[in-house]
């Protein structure tokens, strides 16, 4: 009997402590004609303390949304056909009549059996390749391979799509909005970023340039990548410059990092900082020389962490690292996002709906269990968020409508102990 089946039901009295907290920082004299006296600059902070039940059942087994496989033993699925398949002839071009691929979960029936893809990307061919099935980018198809052929996918041509094969929670809702509560979001995202880490999972990040624009949220991220909550970062060009701008000048666009106060010529900061890099040859080689105090790239390069920067029409410099041909962006990116058990999209509708596309929508583990990919996807803007969501066809995808800097603030406090937040 394991120890989680004793305890269970058995509450135990959590406390938590906290404190009220007063610093002086400098102070200066004041003298009038009549009075002299001392003003102090001083920080208060107050703290609390908490006592409240908890169930050893709610910290030891979180567990992901359960999936139920079609029954392929009922006599739609027996009586259905192989799917039918074509060879390409020329790279890149898919055959007349390829079926064209979901983010919902997908079988596709060869000799007889129904397969599942390891994983899933939307508006991609499958083609067979061993006896299964891959999901494969139209301009990555080569001569020779065998495209399968389909119009519906209700089983009758040997391709079976479904929505409900998830729990139904897995299946976001349309419609959230800045007024609707995300508390049981923010917690469900807690658990799952906890059990990723456990069970060796990988987080990939998907991150807009706002995001560096603030100094907390800054350190903020470093300190979640240094816990290990952060294992690749799928970003432009912007972003990386402005974080790098802060770490070299202390300024983001020019304003001072912290209190977003312009500095003389500050426009020029971040051209002055591409330039600097482009010098040193790569971002490494510029971090190492010494020039970088702090921030999120400096923290998850000295980290080894894999970074993709994909570019766009209007980036300055750029940075020596950027792609800046969009097909070998996407295979960068796909190639971190095929690893992915957790994605988290801040700020930016362009490159959290490229991931969107890309991401599988779920993985097959190494016992055979099928298990949702979630997506998170954050930004004040509504319309982003649902935007994003409707990308994922609606699937293993949740959207928090609110500020991205207390976002990542409010996962840093709830996930790295207080000592090892710097």
């Amino acid at each position: 009997m394991l120890l989680g089946d004793v305890l269970r039901g058995i509450p135990f009295l959590c406390f938590t402590f906290h404190c009220l907290r007063v610093s002086v920082s400098s102070s200066i004299i004041v003298r009038t004609s009549r009075l002299t006296f001392r003003l102090f600059y001083a920080s208060i902070n107050y703290y609390r303390a908490e006592a409240r039940f908890i169930y050893p059942e709610d910290i030891m087994s979180f567990q992901l949304p359960t999936f139920t496989p079609p029954n392929f033993n009922s006599e739609q699925f027996m009586n259905s056909p192989d799917a039918k398949h074509s060879k390409v002839v020329k790279d890149g071009v898919a055959p007349c009549g390829f079926y064209l691929t979901s983010h919902l979960p997908t079988y596709y029936k060869l000799n007889g059996k129904w397969v599942l893809p390891q994983r899933s990307s939307l508006n991609c061919a499958a083609i067979i390749k061993n006896d299964t099935v891959v999901i494969k980018e139209l301009r990555d198809l080569t001569i020779g391979e065998e495209v399968i052929l389909a119009e519906v996918s209700d089983g009758s041509e040997g391709v079976f799509k479904s929505s409900g094969l998830f729990d139904k929670s897995v299946m976001q809702t349309a419609g959230k909005a800045v007024e609707t509560s995300f508390t049981g979001d923010y917690n469900f995202l807690y658990e799952l970023m906890k059990h990723e880490k456990e069970t060796g999972g990988y987080i990939v990040w998907v991150m807009g340039p706002s995001v560096v624009f603030d100094h907390d949220t800054r350190v903020a991220l470093s300190n979640l990548a240094r816990a290990g909550y952060v294992n690749a970062l799928l970003a432009g060009n912007a972003l990386a410059t402005h974080d790098l701008e802060g770490g070299y000048l202390n300024t983001a666009l020019g304003q001072n990092i912290y209190t977003q106060e312009s500095v003389p010529m500050g426009h020029y900061n971040h051209l002055d900082l591409l330039n600097e890099v482009r010098r040193a040859g790569s971002i490494k080689n510029f971090i190492a020389e010494g020039h970088v105090k702090n921030g999120f790239i400096k923290t998850i390069t000295e980290l080894n962490i894999p970074i993709v920067l994909a570019g766009s029409i209007r980036d300055d410099g750029p940075l020596p690292e950027v792609y800046q041909k969009v097909t070998e962006a996407l295979t960068a990116m796909k190639a971190q996002t095929d690893k992915a058990t957790l994605i988290i999209c801040l700020a930016t509708m362009l490159h959290s709906v490229s991931t969107a596309n890309l991401a599988s929508s779920y993985r097959i583990a190494a016992d055979g269990s099928v298990l949702p990919v979630y997506m998170y996807t954050v930004d004040v803007t509504e319309n982003v968020t649902n935007k994003i969501s409707a990308a994922r066809e609606n699937i293993a995808v949740r959207s928090i409508v609110t500020n991205v800097q207390d976002f990542v603030v409010n996962v840093q406090n709830a996930l790295v102990p207080a000592a090892a937040i710097k």
